[in-house]
């Protein structure tokens, strides 16, 4: 668990403005290249990236300070960067054959028991690597840090970087598809891994 952020999180459900502003200013460009990569538009990341962090101002007493607010973050913008593409695939009179999402269908973030699934899935699933992987896990993917920029705060070449993430994401691929029968779970997939 990141202390940092746990401090963040707790000053940030006091109403503190300063602890918003770190926390945007840590993650938003991670937050960014996760979006712009599914939903491949400026404009459209641009308007995700500034709900996802509305978001986590109007939901700050309902994050759990003991759990990772860049996997919060994650799942945020995953549902938002969903809703996107499926509103955009209907405009287009394709999403059927591409998703197969009934657009009458309730999902996103107003649902909070799949946002709650898909958050605990990701937790439990990152829970189960070693440590080493875990830590690599969460600076590649959540906070969004490239191969050499991890290589170097834990001091080990960039080929073992990208040796742990393989291994680990094809750990977190099993265990989510194992442990979760989920319509989204493909998608969910495709977004965690998308900055290969």
């Amino acid at each position: 668990m990141n202390t940092q952020d746990a401090e963040l999180v707790v000053l940030l459900q006091q109403d503190d403005v300063s602890a918003f502003d770190s926390l945007y200013w840590k993650y938003h460009q991670a937050v960014y290249r996760n979006i712009f990569k599914f939903v491949k538009e400026p404009i459209g990341t641009e308007d995700i990236l500034q709900e996802v962090f509305t978001r986590l101002w109007e939901k700050r007493k309902e994050i759990n300070a003991t759990q990772s607010v860049a996997g919060w973050l994650f799942v945020i913008s995953f549902n938002l960067s969903v809703d996107y593409v499926r509103r955009k695939l209907r405009e287009q009179t394709i999403h059927k054959e591409l998703y197969n999402i009934n657009p009458e269908e309730d999902f996103g973030l107003e649902n909070k028991n799949v946002y709650e699934e898909q958050y605990q899935l990701l937790e439990e699933a990152i829970a189960q690597l070693s440590p080493r992987k875990r830590k690599i896990v969460t600076m590649c993917k959540l906070e969004g840090k490239t191969y050499d920029e991890v290589a170097a705060e834990m001091n080990i070449s960039r080929n073992t970087v990208k040796e742990h993430l393989s291994i680990a994401m094809a750990k977190l691929n099993e265990y989510i598809q194992k442990n979760k029968e989920h319509k989204y779970i493909v998608l969910f997939l495709l977004f965690l891994n998308y900055h290969d």
